[in-house]
């Protein structure tokens, strides 16, 4: 024991008391208080430093003791675990779960939990729990906008966008598909590969209605009308699927007829273009013409209107007057029968050019018209002369 005379700090100066000792006092290079070796030494401030550094070697799971196989507190080697350093270790093990175990969901997107693969729950925008590792978060955008690309400008095949019509023709249709995802779980549970189940959806539902128009309309007036129906066809068939998608738009790019014949289809067009024009001044002068003919057949029927409803309307006079002459004539019949004489002569006498001079007149007897002055109508003579 002759190492260990120093005092109860240890030996000072000597070489027999070992690197690191009990009281954790090195070489005799303590200090006391009285600097005459009485008493206690206390230890400086570099040695504090250097046992808390074991120590912390010793939590990371090193060796203490400057190397020399022993522990700080005179072990074997390996960490000494305390209640302090179990208490840390167990305090920075649930810290790391809980890190794992929160996840944040942004504004645009929803999350899906999963326990063991199972749907749980779904998460939204903020922070969110998911126990690590028996659930599994699957964070997934829901309002961002994603588009498919159908038809052979696309870069796809040669016969992607190739469709018979209904007429019997063939249309080169470039259109895009404007999507989002509306329900995440059946989103992630129900599409295997998403985009191409929509690119199949919509390509199938614009042949059933290519398949079902002309071409005409196809390339002129139905565009708008054709990618309103194609929309809800397509929504329609995503729906029956449970898929999760909403469509939110369809854009109809291109339809042409196919490259290899659209210069015989332009002249086909301007052909019938021609047709149509000549049919329209056809149609006008047709109208034209057969507006006349209107005309002028009722025009020609109110007359033969009119003309009856005269003829009727006289001899219906006629009949009218000669049953009142009828009458008188029944009630006094000399007189009826002068008078009748009389109206009769006027009327035939009334239109000559001669004037019938009753010899009687003025005298009563022979002679008794002499006091009437003949009137020779010279003109009269000569017009008559000259149409002889």
């Amino acid at each position: 024991m002759a190492g260990n005379n120093g005092g109860p700090w240890g030996g000072g100066g000597g070489s027999g008391g070992g690197d690191d000792d009990r009281g954790g006092n090195r070489g005799g290079g303590g200090r006391r208080p009285n600097g005459n070796g009485d008493g206690p030494q206390i230890p400086e401030i570099d040695e504090l430093v250097k046992k808390g550094q074991e120590q912390l070697r010793v939590l990371m799971g090193g060796k203490g003791g400057g190397g020399n196989g022993r522990g700080p507190m005179g072990g074997s080697g390996g960490p000494i675990f305390t209640k302090g350093t179990i208490g840390l270790a167990a305090l920075a093990a649930v810290g790391l779960w809980v890190y794992a175990s929160l996840y944040t969901v942004r504004p645009e997107e929803q999350s899906v939990e999963l326990l063991f693969g199972e749907y749980v729950a779904t998460g939204n925008s903020g922070l969110n729990f998911a126990p690590w590792p028996v659930v599994r978060a699957e964070v997934i955008p829901v309002t961002t906008e994603r588009t498919v690309d159908i038809g052979t400008g696309r870069g796809q095949a040669a016969d992607a966008g190739l469709m018979l019509t209904g007429d019997e023709n063939i249309i080169d249709i470039d259109f895009q598909v404007s999507w989002n995802i509306s329900d995440p779980r059946a989103f992630l549970f129900n599409l295997r590969d998403p985009e191409q189940s929509i690119r199949a959806v919509a390509e199938s539902a614009m042949r059933e209605i290519v398949a079902q128009s002309e071409l005409a309309p196809i390339l002129n007036r139905d565009r708008e009308a054709i990618a309103q129906r194609l929309e809800e066809l397509i929504q329609s068939t995503l729906d029956s699927y449970q898929s999760g998608v909403a469509i939110l738009r369809v854009n109809f790019d291109r339809a042409d007829p196919p490259e290899e014949v659209i210069d015989a289809f332009r002249e086909v067009q301007a052909a019938e273009q021609e047709r149509d024009r000549l049919q329209s001044q056809a149609d006008a002068y047709a109208n034209r013409v057969l507006a006349g003919a209107r005309g002028e057949s009722a025009q020609l029927l109110e007359e033969a209107e009119a003309y009856r409803a005269q003829v009727v309307n006289e001899a219906e006079g006629e009949a009218s007057r000669f049953v009142a002459v009828l009458g008188e004539y029944t009630n006094a019949p000399e007189v009826t029968r002068k008078r009748l004489y009389l109206e009769t002569m006027e009327n035939v006498l009334g239109g000559l050019d001669k004037i019938i001079v009753d010899d009687n007149i003025g005298g009563g007897g022979e002679g008794g018209g002499q006091g009437v002055i003949p009137f020779l109508p010279i003109n009269e003579l000569r017009r008559g002369g000259g149409t002889n």
